[in-house]
């Protein structure tokens, strides 16, 4: 049983479906959504760059064996080795494993800082539509509004952590406020206001330092306010406060890094400090051989004794590995250790400039961009979801964002 249809689960059951070959086991995968979504792309798609739906795949018709699930996950029983599951409102069912995969991500950090339940969040594709609605609809109040402190209030878009979530929802929101502002003859240039704060002494702590210089310089001729060495006292609704100021904004998004998912912290397995399950070089619980975990919920310890970093090119890997030592278990052979050396980061900066590394070698601007654009096209499941991602791609060439709301009103949860 593998819970979570993010990376670290969809690559899972993908995998294991070679089990075919050697027994007949029964691969069940449980999701709260019944999709995957490619979450690199989640940027263009709250931009309008990209259809929501191009983003996504269906589960269902990614496989061929494995029985899909969609349900809430409520509790892993560990001793009787069942979990309850919650398919719709009300309904639970105790569905029982012999080996269970934890591949349920992690959510928004929001215990750094006092007060961040009051910002927005920007980790799933409700919220990617929910932040392009919200940013449509403070141009919509500023084109009319006429006190000058609310308008600017409105118009101003503070976005707290530059690590690669922070940096890349920056480049993206410019670019998509820039292609919308001119639909609002009434909102000036001058009056949008953008600030991005980081705690740390440089941005995206993941690349090298004078790359991340880079990404502070193209940000600062855009006109983002980059604030290094800071850190936010208290968010509020329309608020944050910083050493120095108080910046009223309508619009804060946390970036502040993942928080392991609470249903990890219930369970009786020994956890890091982050509060990460423990997990042998093989991704499998020393103090419960049933139970296997990668991804964001996982401290899987490199050759170094160091964990490896909770990025999407780590957990395809390792989703890959798991399912070999699964079927090694399962065929009554010996796991084997994962191991991976990162091929390199990249970050899409909007405006078709990018940046990172690609083994050793350095790149920045168009050529990064395009680097980042191939990659996770090609990482993307499914010749369908490639062929619209292309065609929306080159379409956005051409034309503006749209200025459209996506109705959510029938779903304000």
């Amino acid at each position: 049983m593998i819970l979570g249809g993010g990376f670290g689960g969809v690559y899972s059951a993908c995998a294991l479906e070679r089990l075919k070959r050697a027994v007949d086991p029964r691969i069940t995968l449980i999701s709260r959504e019944n999709y995957f979504l490619m979450t690199p792309l989640l940027f263009e798609a709250a931009s309008g760059v990209l259809e929501p739906r191009h983003a996504v795949n269906p589960i269902r018709r990614m496989f061929k064996y494995t029985q899909f699930m969609q349900a809430f996950v409520r509790s892993i029983d560990l001793r009787q080795r069942t979990v309850a599951v919650e398919p719709q409102p009300g309904e639970i069912r105790q569905v029982p494993y012999d080996h269970l995969v934890l591949a349920l991500g992690g959510v928004t950090n929001t215990h750094q800082i006092p007060g961040s339940q009051t910002a927005r969040t920007f980790k799933t594709l409700a919220d990617a539509i929910s932040l392009r609605n919200h940013c449509i609809a403070m141009f919509e109040r500023a084109d009319v509004e006429t006190d000058t402190a609310v308008r600017r209030a409105l118009l101003t878009f503070v976005i707290v952590g530059g690590g690669l979530v922070g940096v890349e929802l920056q480049g993206e929101l410019t670019e998509f406020v820039k292609n919308i502002r001119v639909a609002y003859p009434h909102v000036s240039a001058s009056e949008i206001r953008f600030e991005l704060i980081e705690s740390g002494p440089r941005l995206v702590p993941e690349l090298d330092a004078d790359l991340g210089d880079y990404i502070a310089r193209t940000f600062a001729r855009r006109g983002i306010n980059v604030r290094l060495n800071t850190r936010a006292d208290r968010i509020e609704s329309t608020r944050i406060a910083l050493p120095s100021e108080t910046i009223d904004a309508h619009t804060i998004v946390l970036a502040t890094g993942v928080a392991v998912n609470p249903l990890i912290e219930s369970l009786e397995l020994e956890k890091d400090s982050r509060g990460r399950l423990k997990v042998d070089a093989t991704m499998r619980c020393p103090s419960d051989p049933s139970v296997w975990a990668l991804g964001d919920c996982a401290a899987i310890p490199d050759a170094q004794g160091r964990t490896y970093p909770q990025l999407a090119q780590h957990a395809l890997r390792e989703a890959r590995c798991l399912a070999r030592n699964l079927t090694a278990v399962v065929r009554g052979g010996q796991p084997k250790p994962f191991i991976y050396t990162s091929k390199g980061t990249l970050a899409a900066l909007g405006h078709y400039k990018g940046v990172g590394r690609i083994y050793k070698i350095k790149i920045h601007g168009l050529l990064a961009w395009w680097a980042w654009r191939t990659y996770y096209l090609m990482q993307m499941p499914g010749l369908n979801r490639k062929v619209r991602l292309v065609i929306d791609w080159t379409v956005a060439l051409f034309f503006r964002n749209d200025v459209v709301e996506l109705d959510m009103s029938a779903h304000p949860d």
